[in-house]
């Protein structure tokens, strides 16, 4: 659904997100039916490989766990998504964006609750901390909300990082990667200790626990809907859905409760305190959610299953509470402008049901019977004091609960005096924009809902119960909104009564008292970090990008020589027979390359230095024809060829001499280097060589190649088939290479602007001139070999060069036809093909200029490369809609009767997308250093000229 969000948002609008919760809720539907059988004792497991070598599979896994979060996403979602419809107005900018990134987010956090394999849980982990980063910043002109969503991303990111380093130690230490094995039968150890820590410093910096709990209240600059789904019911619920699964099967790793227990209770404690001092009512509810937060790390971190049942009810009682807040303080905003509680007055009057629906919401936050949230806090009390005999760490969590429970009523009661409460000496707050009803359907739902689990929570307390496993000290106590004149049940009177009382002198203190200070909180020392990485980050970069090729040269290649001239000295094995040569005419052939190389050294002109560089390129290519790699060679005379032309048409707009010779300290240094360079590698050649003691792998290439691949030549089937993979890499680099030339020549726009030549005209008047070229006194032009002839300057025109272009063109283009056919069984290819087809641009392109080369190809370099690259992934892609792998290969062989059998693979269409992008590079390297440059030189003429002139 997210994949066609976008498309819909921009036909529908806002109306969007009324179908997207329809399909919300369809999807809800469907996990409630699969719940019915999960709930009964069932576990759904669905299993797909992917990539089994790295233990990377699709394995998902309903449970009731599962389950219940699953349900939470699905269904908060689906609410949220209605609100959005009223929330958002039509014609607002980035509604289909963000319509897409949040389906986006939705499915990543519902992947994740079910993913079973872990590096599958962490691929959605990380999706998940991508679509909030976008979601975070969707308002793209306010910088705090970038700020805001750069920040979450750095800490969630870092910690998922963490998290993957846990899962990768406990699969090696399990031997396992799927989590419900991982449970059924923990790893133990040392290194399962650190992985296990590892493993929750992802979780806390997913649920914003201290010391990283500071970016959640940042991210308060999102979109109301964010705040409510992500910062309430979804988001920062994977942390502690991780933790209730790791609880099981770690708790008794040392210092593994106690861990929880002491930064859960200190985010609950910071979070409320904070709470009492906000101004603003969406961040006292993000504190708030900080705050909660840190009560179920907790609570579920005591690590009993009786408790982290009770942890569950708290988990969903804070969902169902805490996002119609969220969604209270949203419409607030959207009809007021005004969040600041020292500004809002009598808005209870003017919302009443808005009123009615946060002051039902906040009870539920508080505590208060019959709503759920009474029903959790009493669970919670309860099985703390039950499980406090064996587990000390249960009292802790109970007596910071008790404190940060008074907290959490009295900033309740300063939320909605703050939102909904006549101030005196304060102006009733204008409504500046109506509302439409409806947006109160949402946060209504949530506050019935809040309502029904406190009436019916006997109902809930199977399904709960079915998603703990069974505790030593017995089954948890039932669910109920009476037990009796119990000591919980006192604890909620003394709660509530104390936090009321706190409330009076909290609102007083908070105007008269200082702001805290942010010296020494988590997100002064992040911005304190941050600043000071950018800080040494400029001063390398100054230290290190000069922008000095030879700098950076020397660098890489000093590197080389130590990195690598230390592992050669370490070698305590050498070949014990070197042979320097293979076939008596390398010598000759080393010693050109030898002698151009030394004379390369001493060019005094670039032109010179180039050219003789590339005659070292025309000796490999030699010794690879004469060693038997026919396609090495010939791939290796084209590139060279077109490399050598690409770079005369560079040094065109460079001085023709080089510059200065450099001191005799340089020169010896850069002599040094290079020997040293030519002696490390040429000595890791040798070694590596002589160091095989098995069979290569390339012996029983010839035989993949037939039976894999359907053809005989080795090096295109690796290309096209064994090694495809590498391929499409090397494609995707080539795209990225064009566009990046390109984008540093083109000065507006990356198309062709040159006058298009009709290939019809052209021809008609060479036909015209040809029936009158037999009159020496007829006064008509010189006959045009080329189609852009005419365009040139007579001193630049070569008649010779024409004529021959026009006569092996059509060849060159047959012979790229050819080798890209024949290649599959023959030496050539697709790679070997476009730069064929490409050098017959190249010489069209000399020989009559960049209006020629606008005549012979019309189409955009571009979208040729486009073209290519999206031939290549759909033959990637194909074969999986058929049972196959990704670019498996299939062939069928029609007889041609006397003419032999003509084989068709399908990977020749794979080397058509190589061939593509070759040919498009060229071209665009043409157009770009070629066409573009010749421009740019015939306005500098014009200008000159004009100057003349006006001289």
């Amino acid at each position: 659904m997210s994949l066609v969000s976008h498309p819909l948002a921009k036909r529908f609008g806002r109306r969007v997100f009324l179908i997207l919760a329809a399909s919300m809720a369809a999807v809800l539907g469907v996990f409630v039916v699969l719940s019915l059988e999960v709930f009964g004792g069932e576990t759904l497991v669905e299993h797909l490989e992917w990539i089994p070598q790295l233990n990377v599979n699709l394995t998902f896994q309903l449970d009731p766990l599962s389950a219940l979060f699953a349900l939470l996403v699905t269904g908060a979602g689906a609410l949220v998504l209605l609100y959005c419809a009223h929330y958002f107005d039509d014609g607002e900018l980035g509604i289909p964006r963000f319509a897409a990134v949040f389906m986006g987010f939705a499915t990543s956090m519902l992947g994740l609750v079910i993913a079973d394999n872990v590096y599958l849980l962490f691929i959605f982990w990380e999706a998940t901390t991508v679509f909030s980063f976008l979601l975070i910043g969707h308002v793209l002109r306010l910088r705090t909300a970038n700020s805001a969503a750069l920040q979450a991303l750095m800490i969630t990111t870092l910690g998922g990082l963490a998290m993957l380093v846990g899962f990768v130690l406990i699969v090696q230490a399990g031997g396992t990667p799927l989590l419900s094995e991982i449970i059924a039968d923990p790893p133990q150890g040392t290194l399962v200790t650190v992985a296990v820590y590892l493993v929750l410093l992802g979780a806390i910096s997913k649920s914003a626990i201290f010391p990283l709990h500071f970016w959640l209240p940042g991210a308060m600059a999102a979109p109301t809907p964010v705040s409510a789904y992500l910062h309430a019911a979804a988001m920062v619920k994977a942390g502690v859905y991780l933790i209730a699964r790791m609880s099981e099967p770690f708790a008794d790793v040392p210092g593994y409760r106690w861990t929880l227990v002491i930064l859960g209770g200190i985010t609950m404690l910071v979070g409320g305190f904070r709470a009492l001092r906000q101004f603003d009512i969406k961040l006292i509810v993000a504190q708030g959610t900080v705050s909660q937060l840190g009560l179920l790390v907790m609570v579920i971190g005591v690590g009993d299953p009786r408790v982290t049942f009770a942890g569950l009810v708290l988990l969903f009682a804070h969902a169902v509470a805490k996002a119609p807040l969220f969604l209270t303080v949203g419409i607030i905003d959207y009809s007021t402008g005004v969040r600041d509680l020292r500004r809002l007055s009598g808005i209870g009057k003017r919302f009443p049901i808005l009123a009615v629906v946060s002051l039902v919401a906040a009870a539920s936050m508080a505590g208060l019977p019959p709503f759920f949230g009474f029903i959790a806090k009493e669970s919670a009390f309860a099985e703390l004091l039950e499980v406090g005999a064996s587990q000390p760490a249960a009292y802790v969590a109970l007596v910071v609960a008790i404190v940060g429970s008074i907290l959490t009523v009295t900033y309740m009661i300063r939320f909605i005096w703050g939102a909904f409460a006549t101030k005196p000496g304060v102006e009733p707050t204008p409504i500046e924009t109506r509302v439409s009803p409806g947006i109160v359907v949402a946060p209504a739902m949530f506050a019935a809902i809040a309502v029904l689990y406190g009436v019916a929570s006997p109902m809930l307390d199977p399904l709960i119960r079915a998603a703990v496993p069974a505790s030593p000290l017995g089954d948890p106590e039932h669910l109920s909104i009476w037990h009796g004149w119990t000591l919980p049940l006192l604890f909620s009177a003394v709660i509530v009564a104390l936090g009321i009382l706190v409330f009076f002198p909290a609102r007083r203190l908070a105007v008269t008292l200082p702001p805290p200070s942010e010296r020494f909180s988590g997100s002064h020392a992040y911005w304190v970090a941050t600043h000071v990485l950018d800080t040494i980050a400029v001063k390398f970069t100054s230290l290190t990008q000069r922008g000095s090729l030879p700098f950076y040269l020397a660098v890489i290649l000093s590197v080389v020589v130590i990195a690598l001239g230390g592992t050669v000295l370490s070698v305590q094995q050498w070949p014990e027979e070197l042979s320097l040569v293979s076939s008596p005419v390398d010598i000759p052939i080393a010693i050109v390359m030898i002698v151009a190389a030394l004379f390369a050294m001493r060019a005094r002109t670039r032109f010179q230095g180039g050219l003789l560089v590339g005659v070292t390129g025309y000796g490999m290519a030699t010794i690879f024809a004469l060693h038997g790699a026919p396609d090495l060679a010939l791939t290796q005379l084209l590139v060279e060829t077109v490399t050598l032309i690409a770079f005369v048409l560079v040094i065109r707009r460079l001085p023709a001499h080089m510059a200065s010779r450099p001191k005799a300290a340089k020169r010896a240094f850069r002599l040094l280097l290079g020997t040293g360079v030519g002696l490390v590698l040429g000595t890791v050649a040798v070694i590596s060589l002589g160091a095989r003691i098995a069979d290569p792998i390339s012996l029983g290439l010839p035989q993949l190649a037939v039976e894999g691949g359907h053809g005989y030549n080795v090096v295109n089937v690796m290309l096209v088939d064994i090694r495809a993979w590498d391929t499409m890499g090397e494609l995707s680099v080539i795209l990225a290479a064009a566009t990046g030339v390109a984008s540093l020549v083109f000065l507006n726009t990356r198309n062709d602007q040159s006058p298009h030549l009709s290939r019809r005209e052209a021809r008609n008047a060479t036909r015209a001139h040809l029936l009158r070229v037999a009159d020496p006194e007829d006064p008509a032009s010189r006959m045009n070999w080329l189609l852009a002839g005419s365009y040139l300057r007579p001193e630049r025109r070569s008649i010779i060069l024409e004529v021959v272009v026009r006569l092996v063109f059509h060849g060159l283009l047959i012979l790229s036809v050819f080798l890209l056919l024949s290649g599959h069984n023959a030496p050539g290819g697709g790679f070997a093909a476009g730069l064929v087809a490409g050098l017959a641009l190249v010489a069209r392109y000399l020989a009559g200029g960049r209006h020629e080369l606008r005549a012979t190809v019309s189409l955009d370099a571009g979208r040729i490369l486009g073209i290519g690259l999206a031939l290549a992934v759909t033959m990637a892609i194909l074969p999986l809609f058929f049972g196959q792998p990704a670019l498996a290969s299939s062939w069928v062989d029609i007889d041609l009767g006397p003419f032999g059998s003509l084989p068709l693979v399908t990977s020749t269409l794979f080397d058509i997308g190589v061939y593509l992008v070759v040919f498009g590079l060229v071209l665009d390297v043409l157009r770009s250093l070629g066409s573009e440059i010749d421009e740019h030189e015939e306005e500098e003429d014009h200008a000159e000229f004009a100057e003349e002139v006006a001289r």
